[in-house]
């Protein structure tokens, strides 16, 4: 297009040897952020669709013919590049996402505003956040048909050779008579050598060792030499879900059979820095695997759950930064446990997490009151049999006769709540904080009833319930603990091998209900009652509670009216 652009024109000359320059440049420089931005106008325009404007063409060093169509539009308030492009020619910087916060001019701008934020002057869509208005923009050209949504993929050139031990060897022999030659498919795999001496010599350690780098050429049987650099372990992991269905054949990679049964991955957890990469790699793999016929499959993971990554002081941890908090400290001073519980508690597994101390020592903390807890009330439930083995609660509490107090009834509802909440967080949203903070209402409910109830009154089948769900609710957070304290409470059987605890809904309805306070029709107060309350015993507690007392000191009370289980309401004068 663009030498139709510019054909015949005074512009001709200057884009024509504007692209000649530009044609000597590879993809890594005219990529890199430290070359600098060079264009040349072709004198042609094209308009805006939604604005009607005229918009200047300009042929870049930076813009691909591979990235889209190879023409884009240029937003220099909002990718850097751009800015910086249009600062050097003094282009206009127009501003059309401004942060929440704050109002942006182009003449206060050092660099581009790539955070999402709200629209502006965007016609109709001002006002709308970003992100929103990309999508009604988008359905607003495709509806007048002037453009349609697109999924633009790119997967650069991928240099996979490294100068180092580690990493599959690379299959080829050098033979001075036959050139490159690939080791025979009987020879595979290339297995590393052992004994090699790591030297800083910048050349693959590999070179050094004459036992491997010597060999003979497959087709003259020539004196050869074997190929030193290895490849990057991203070829491994590119593929290495389908080694894992057939780990034990030592006939192929793996065996189509096995991967068309155990395919595709249900579940894909990784780190943020290898979800562009590493992915695109894995998709790769599969995909040209599926074109020669060896998988059924076209995609290898099903879903994915990406991970954010540990700051320390606000930046990501790191050897370089110096900012890398060493786990083996964590492990001698609190244990491992309290390592894992901090983690996972401080922010959910897709953002990033701030290294704290402080919380590192509140995990700890909570182990500890978890242990006390568990530990002060073993003798209790010796030999009791529980749900695990260790009567049940549910058969001992079933007994014709056994009626559960009001503390044991909400004892056990707190505990078959957080089985609820704890499985689905755990099962379903992948929220491993808030199935924590759950089982941290679980022990705070079982420290309230033994304060509240005496040891010569507690049922010791509830307490074993809710001992043994407690601590299978924390044995995936906290193992080593959870594994000591299965084994205190009489188990022999590791904790791990037990069945996941199942809730019972008729155990989760609550004992209790809120019921408003109003004198005079006006709202003083909200109080949770028990269900069966009477209506005197309601009124009685009314009438003392301190955020009422105020409104009836001094009056006289000439009719309460009653709504059971919602509504009081002291009528004064």
């Amino acid at each position: 297009l663009v030498p139709r652009l510019v054909e015949g024109t005074p512009y001709e000359g200057p884009v024509t040897r504007f692209i000649e320059k530009t044609k000597e440049m590879n993809e890594i420089t005219r990529l890199s952020t430290e070359t600098e931005k060079e264009g040349v106008f072709t004198g042609a325009y094209c308009v805006n669709p939604l604005s009607g404007e005229e918009v200047p063409i300009w042929v870049t060093n930076y813009v691909l013919l591979e990235y889209g169509t190879g023409a884009v539009m240029g937003v220099p308030a909002h990718d850097q590049r751009d800015f910086e492009f249009a600062k050097k020619y003094g282009l206009p910087i127009k501003v059309v996402i401004d942060p929440p916060d704050r109002h942006l001019t182009a003449e206060e701008m050092e660099e581009a505003y790539t955070d999402p934020g709200v629209m502006v002057n965007s016609g109709e869509f001002s006002g709308l956040p970003s992100p929103e208005g990309k999508e009604r923009i988008a359905d607003y050209l495709e509806k007048k048909g002037l453009g349609e949504r697109r999924v633009n993929y790119k997967l650069r050139d991928w240099l996979i050779s490294r100068q180092r031990y580690w990493g599959a060897p690379i299959p080829i022999i050098y033979c001075d008579d036959c050139g490159t030659v690939p080791v025979p498919e009987k020879d595979l795999p290339v297995l590393l050598p052992e004994g090699v001496q790591f030297k800083p010599t910048g050349l693959s350690p590999l070179a050094e060792c004459e036992t491997f780098v010597k060999t003979v050429c497959p087709k003259c049987g020539r004196p050869a030499r074997r190929e030193t650099d290895t490849m990057d372990t991203f070829i491994c992991s590119s593929w290495y879900y389908l080694r894992f269905t057939s780990p034990w054949t030592d006939k192929a990679p793996f065996l189509k059979e096995d991967v068309d049964y155990w395919m595709p991955v249900d579940q894909y957890t990784g780190g943020v820095e290898h979800a562009v990469l590493h992915l695109l790699y894995s998709r790769f793999f599969m995909k040209v695997l599926y074109d020669e016929g060896l998988v059924k499959e076209v995609e290898p993971f099903k879903n994915l759950l990406t991970q954010g990554m540990v700051l320390k002081d606000g930046q990501a941890m790191s050897k370089s930064r110096g900012n890398v908090v060493a786990p083996d400290e964590i492990v001698d001073r609190y244990g491992a446990d309290t390592a894992r519980l901090f983690i996972l508690f401080a922010s959910p597994p897709e953002k990033d997490l701030e290294w704290s101390d402080a919380g590192v020592e509140g995990a700890f903390r909570f182990i500890t009151r978890v242990w006390r807890l568990v530990r002060s009330l073993r003798s209790e439930v010796a030999g009791v049999v529980g749900p695990r083995g260790a009567s049940s609660a549910g058969g001992d509490l079933d007994l014709p006769g056994v009626k559960l107090t009001r503390e044991e009834k909400e004892l056990l509802r707190a505990t078959h709540l957080c089985i609820k909440r704890v499985t689905q967080d755990v099962k379903e949203r992948f929220n491993f904080n808030t199935a924590i903070s759950a089982i941290m209402e679980m022990v705070n409910a079982g420290y309230g009833y033994i304060e509240a109830v005496p040891p010569e009154l507690r049922r010791k089948p509830v307490l074993r319930e809710f001992l043994e769900n407690l601590i299978l609710l924390l044995a995936p957070f906290t193992p080593h603990v959870a594994e000591e304290l299965w084994e205190a409470i009489g188990h022999e059987r590791s904790v791990h091998l037990q069945k996941w605890p199942t809730w019972k809904e008729e155990m989760l309805v609550t004992e209790t209900t809120t019921v408003v306070i109003e004198v005079n029709g006006r709202v003083r107060d909200r109080v949770d009652v028990p269900r069966d309350i009477t209506e005197e015993e309601l009124k009685d507690l009314a009438m003392k509670r301190p955020k009422v007392k105020p409104y009836l000191d001094g009056k006289k009370v000439v009719n309460v009216i009653c709504v059971p289980g919602k509504l009081l309401n002291i009528v004064v004068r």
